[in-house]
C-alpha cells in the first residue's frame, strides 16, 4: 500500500476547532467592559460640562455643584489624612456588624418561615408590620433603647439588611419543587439531610440575592444614622462637610459610599458564585 498524501491525511482527520474562535468568544465581555467604561466617562463628561457652565434648568441647578476635577481634588487630599481610615474603619464595623447578625437571623428565620406554615402566621404579621418603616424613624427610638451610640446605628444597620434577606430566604423556600423533598423522603433522607442537601441548595442563589440587597441597603441605613447620631464614619464626614459649605468633600463621601457598597454586594455575589457551582451551570 501506497503511504497516504499529505491531502487524504488531512481530509481525513476530524475538524479541530478553529483558534480564532477563542479571541471571538472573549470579545463580548470586552465590548461589555468598553460600554460600561464609556457609560462612566460619559456621564463624567456631561457632569463637568454642567458644572463648569453653571447649568441652571430651574428644577435643577449645577450652580453651587462641584466639577469632577475640584472632586478628585478633595479626593486625593482625603486620601493622604489620617481622619480617612478612622471615618473607613468605623463605617466598616458597624455595617459589617449589623449586617452579620441580619444575615444569620434572616436566613434562620426566613427558613423556618418558608416551611412551617404555623409559624409563618405567627412572625409574618409584626414582620410585615414593621418592614415598611424607614431607617430614619428607627433612629430616636434606638437611640433611647441602646445605651450607646454605636449599637444605635448597628441596631439600624441590622434593620435595613434585615427583610431583605429575610423575604428572599422565605421566597427561595417556597419556591422549592415539592416533588424534589418527597424523592429525598423515598431515599430515606431525614430532616437534616433534606435541609442540608436539598432545601439549603435549592434556596441558595434567592439567598445570596437577598444579602447582595441587604448589604446595599445596610450602607444607605448606616449612613442616615451616622449622619444624625454619629462622630466617627463615612456618613458622618458627608454631613460634616455640607454643614462647613465644603461642597466638593461632599461628594468625595458620596464616592466613597458608593464604591463601599458597590463593593461589598459584588463581593457578596462573587462568593455566592463561587459556593454555588452547580446554579452557573444552570445558567
Amino acid at each position: 500500500m501506497s503511504p497516504s498524501s499529505p491531502a487524504s491525511t488531512a481530509t481525513s482527520l476530524p475538524d479541530l476547532p478553529r483558534q480564532a474562535s477563542v479571541p471571538q468568544a472573549l470579545a463580548i465581555p470586552w465590548r461589555r467592559y468598553l460600554l460600561r467604561v464609556a457609560s462612566i466617562t460619559a456621564c463624567l463628561l456631561l457632569w463637568q460640562w454642567a458644572a463648569q457652565h453653571r447649568v441652571n434648568l430651574g428644577l435643577v441647578t449645577f450652580q453651587n455643584v462641584p466639577a469632577p476635577r475640584e472632586v478628585l481634588a478633595a479626593a486625593w487630599t482625603l486620601l493622604q489624612s489620617p481622619r480617612l481610615a478612622s471615618h473607613l474603619w468605623a463605617s466598616l464595623v458597624r455595617v459589617f456588624s449589623g449586617f452579620a447578625v441580619a444575615a444569620l437571623a434572616g436566613i434562620v428565620l426566613g427558613m423556618l418561615i418558608g416551611r412551617l406554615r404555623w409559624l409563618a402566621d405567627v412572625l409574618l404579621p409584626p414582620l410585615e408590620l414593621l418592614r415598611p418603616i424607614p431607617a430614619v424613624a428607627w433612629i430616636p427610638l434606638a437611640i433611647l433603647m441602646f445605651p450607646s451610640s454605636e449599637l444605635s446605628m448597628i441596631f439600624i444597620t441590622f434593620i435595613g439588611a434585615l427583610f431583605p434577606i429575610l423575604l428572599n430566604t422565605i421566597h427561595g423556600v417556597e419556591g422549592i419543587d415539592t416533588r424534589l423533598v418527597a424523592s429525598a423522603r423515598s431515599l430515606g433522607c431525614g430532616a437534616r439531610a433534606i435541609l442540608t442537601q436539598v432545601i439549603l441548595p435549592a434556596a441558595a442563589p434567592s439567598i445570596v440575592t437577598g444579602l447582595s440587597i441587604g448589604m446595599g441597603t445596610a450602607w444607605f441605613c448606616l449612613v442616615t444614622a451616622e449622619m444624625i447620631a454619629g462622630q466617627f464614619g463615612i456618613g458622618y464626614y458627608t454631613w460634616a462637610s455640607y454643614t462647613i459649605q465644603n461642597y466638593a468633600d461632599i461628594v468625595v463621601g458620596m464616592m466613597f459610599i458608593g464604591l463601599l457598597g458597590m463593593g461589598s454586594s459584588a463581593a457578596i455575589r462573587k462568593l455566592g458564585a463561587w459556593l454555588m457551582p452547580w446554579y452557573l451551570l444552570q445558567r
